[in-house]
């Protein structure tokens, strides 16, 4: 009896120290990572050519407030921000530099005229945290719509590279995004599609007359156009098409049809964005259904860890 009173007490013990060490709150398995000493200050090239010498914690409330709409859940913004710093941070490092541009066209669309005090707690929420793979700080792609399932960098992207091995195709719960993101159309002269493909592609084609879609990926995406004009034919990535025409207008590759219209070509589709990474209109909705910063950034990516990199 003396025993197995002594081995129930152990027991109990036992159970209460596993308990303390589990990870509690939002944040699951963060550890140290131990890159900086402090929070670094960096310079931000503004789009007039203006540096300004911000903290980077700063810095990023503001990449919070130009790339995401107000009013959104703060697990979204948090979920954001833990990719902003992932993506300067990579971007830092690789250039060994302190300066980043702050446009979208050159890293990361800098807005700090935005920042409310929303977005400031949601990425006070993450502070410090990134994404780290095999102890590098990853891509940290994102984009707005992903139409219900994200894509490969290879093809969102037309990255040259190794599909990097935390980019994956996943489901995405994009439904709650505006109807001219579900669905749209738009159209483009053959003079505009033209001067893009004097830029871009290998051979001339003339005046164009026809736009074939040559392939897709598994979730709908065009991976490679062929253009046929009255002088020949030419085959363009998709992703690099729609990045040089106009990204905005063009708005995703999940095109479903391409037709001649009176003034042009006609495209139809959904999605907004290169589909890679993770999905800000679907980040809105796991954020609305509770779902923490760190569940919905492991959501779109695959074989990460995060880290903590200051305090």
């Amino acid at each position: 009896m003396r025993f197995a009173k002594y081995f129930v007490l152990f027991f109990f013990v036992v159970l209460i120290i596993i308990s303390g060490c589990e990870p509690r709150g939002d944040v699951r398995g963060i550890r140290e990572f131990g890159q900086y000493e402090a929070e670094p200050e960096i310079e931000v090239i503004m789009e007039n050519g203006e540096v300004v010498t911000v903290m980077f914690e700063e810095y990023i409330t503001g990449v919070v407030a130009g790339e995401m709409k107000e009013n959104w859940p703060l697990n979204a913004y948090a979920a954001q921000a833990i990719l902003a710093r992932s993506f300067a941070l990579r971007f830092l490092e690789e250039e060994d530099t302190n300066q980043i541009g702050g446009t979208y066209r050159d890293a990361q669309h800098y807005q700090p005229e935005k920042i409310n005090d929303e977005i400031r707690q949601g990425v006070e929420k993450t502070r410090g945290e990134a994404i780290i793979h095999n102890d590098i700080f990853i891509n940290g792609w994102f984009h707005a719509n992903a139409g219900g399932q994200t894509t490969s960098a290879k093809v969102g992207l037309a990255y040259d590279k190794p599909e990097p091995p935390y980019t994956v195709s996943v489901e995405s719960p994009d439904q709650e995004a505006p109807e001219d993101v579900l669905d749209w159309t738009v159209v483009f002269t053959d003079q505009e599609i033209e001067q893009i493909l004097a830029e871009i592609a290998e051979e001339e084609i003339g005046n164009l007359e026809e736009i074939n879609i040559l392939d897709k990926d598994g979730t709908g995406r065009i991976i490679d156009l062929e253009f046929v004009g009255d002088a020949g034919r030419t085959e363009v990535h998709a992703a690099i098409f729609r990045r040089e025409l106009d990204s905005k207008k063009l708005k995703s590759t999940m095109i479903d049809d391409i037709v001649r219209a009176d003034e042009g070509f006609s495209f139809s589709g959904s999605g907004f964005g290169h589909g890679v990474g993770m999905s800000q209109w679907g980040a809105y909705s796991m954020a609305k259904q509770g779902r923490s910063p760190e569940e919905i950034v492991e959501h779109y990516f695959r074989n990460i860890e995060i880290v903590k990199v200051y305090d």
